[in-house]
């Protein structure tokens, strides 16, 4: 045993089961467990409106889990290198444990917090457990590292099975003395004037035993069919696990190993079809691993030329889901309201902002990060610069989504626009995914008027699509 308490780090892994270092740390000694919100101005993704209020409504949750196994959580704020480094004095710890890290920010913050550690005698180690595979584990065969989805995904796979999840711990050891702790309240996460956050409190649990029982509903209710209906937005046919394991709530192999034995007869299909989209995940880390610039500059260097048309106006009415084409409105509108959106719409909006707009991806990416629960700097960079035709393993660029068709087959009955967009409900599906083709009465009788309760499209489809290919020729022969 340690010769004094082992301080857990806890970052983006705010779980007891499955936790790697905080298992250790337990076997070792005495358990500090602390958190630290970093000074937002020192980072380059300060975190977004919709994270801050999942991560105070998470620790919550960690702090009453911990006090059920006879420990607490430690709250501080600041530098986090200064924070440890003081508290590891004050509490004479032997030891600081925490779980690797893999955006930039983090690690930088764990690379100074190791320096001055070890400047002060403090012995420091560092776990796994937030991917399925550390980036260096998997390559190709000359030794770097993949660059299209397919192959990674046949070489992790042929790893075989993640190793089997940690058994729960029935406790914690505890210090002699606790040491001082911030309170979350004096942090001040959640909004209040104005409090925004309501239809985030009537969707979410956020938490360990949230993320269980998600899980447990998906696999039960809908993972069979999840290969059918998963781009369906009108369909509650999703895990939505993607904010319990941003915030590593649970662990993804806890999520392959609870999915695993579902993936039988009929459901074969729809479970394998979900755990590719957990392995897209753990793409979407081993990029940003290896390529730290991928949420900031295009993986591909012709793009970073490309003639993008900065229009403030257009992305403002974007941002507030008054394009005037239903499904993106609907979608802008679900993300404001909840903090999250269907992955077909992700794709759907994405596409609409930097090929119908021209708008850089960038911008973009930097409104999800602030209105997403689930904001992920690995799957939001990729994401967006696969939307893009700018990333790693992207969608071509000319390929370019047309919003109408995508709302007639995978809303077709507008169930979706109708939620998320009102003043459309009394529209018949036949007309609801492009109102301005819509005669006269059906707006008149649905109590539509175009310009002024719903927007007028901002701008033809058709003329964007020429506008954006023509772009793109321009950075082919610049290239």
């Amino acid at each position: 045993m340690a010769n004094g308490p082992i301080i857990l780090w806890f970052t983006r892994d705010l779980r007891l089961r499955d936790h790697p270092a905080l298992q250790a740390a337990a076997r070792n000694g005495p358990v500090i467990p602390l958190f630290i919100l970093q000074d937002q101005d020192t980072v380059r993704w300060p975190l977004g409106g919709a994270s801050k209020w999942w991560l105070a409504r998470s620790l919550r949750s960690l702090a009453r889990d911990l006090k059920e196994k006879g420990s607490r959580l430690i709250l501080r704020r600041g530098d986090p290198a200064a924070i440890l480094a003081a508290l590891a004095q004050e509490t004479g710890a032997a030891a600081v444990y925490w779980s690797r890290a893999y955006e930039p920010d983090l690690i930088r913050a764990q690379e100074d917090a190791r320096g001055a550690l070890e400047k002060a005698g403090i012995a420091v180690k560092r776990f796994g457990g937030r991917i399925l595979f550390e980036p260096e584990t998997i390559s190709t065969q000359e030794g770097s590292p993949y660059k299209v989805f397919t192959p990674f995904y046949k070489a992790l796979l042929a790893r075989g099975d993640p190793s089997e999840p940690l058994s729960a711990l029935d406790t914690l050891p505890a210090p002699v003395a606790w040491p001082e702790s911030d309170t979350l309240e004096s942090w001040a996460l959640e909004p209040t004037k104005p409090d925004w956050a309501g239809g985030l409190r009537a969707t979410w649990t956020p938490g360990e035993a949230g993320a269980r029982d998600r899980l447990a509903w998906f696999l039960d209710e809908a993972a069979a069919d999840y290969d059918e209906m998963r781009d369906r937005p009108d369909i509650d046919g999703t895990s939505r696990m993607s904010p319990h394991l941003t915030w590593g709530e649970i662990s993804p192999r806890q999520i392959w190993h609870g999915a695993k034995p579902h993936a039988e007869g009929s459901a074969q299909k729809g479970i394998e079809s979900f755990l590719s989209e957990v392995v897209w995940r753990e793409f979407s880390y081993h990029l940003l691993f290896h390529w730290p610039a991928l949420p900031d500059t295009s993986w591909r260097e012709e793009f970073r030329e490309f003639p993008w048309d900065e229009n403030e106006q257009a992305l403002r009415a974007w941002q507030c889901g008054r394009t005037g084409y239903p499904i993106v409105d609907a979608a802008m509108r679900q993300l404001y309201e909840i903090g999250w959106m269907h992955n077909r719409c992700r794709m759907i909006t994405a596409s609409f902002l930097i090929k119908d707009l021209l708008i850089p991806w960038q911008r973009g990416e930097e409104w999800f990060w602030d209105t997403l629960v689930d904001a992920d700097l690995a799957s939001n960079s990729a994401g967006w610069q696969w939307a893009a035709g700018s990333g790693a393993d992207a969608a071509p660029y000319f390929r370019i989504f047309n919003p109408v068709k995508q709302a007639e087959r995978f809303d077709p009955e507008g169930a979706y626009v109708r939620e998320y967009v009102p003043e459309l409900a009394g529209m018949p599906a036949k007309h609801i995914h492009a109102p301005w083709e819509a005669p006269s009465k059906i707006l008149r009788d649905a109590g539509v008027h175009l310009g002024e309760t719903y927007p007028e499209p901002i701008v033809d489809h058709g003329k964007a699509r020429k506008r954006a290919l023509a772009a793109f020729q321009q950075i082919k022969r610049g290239n």
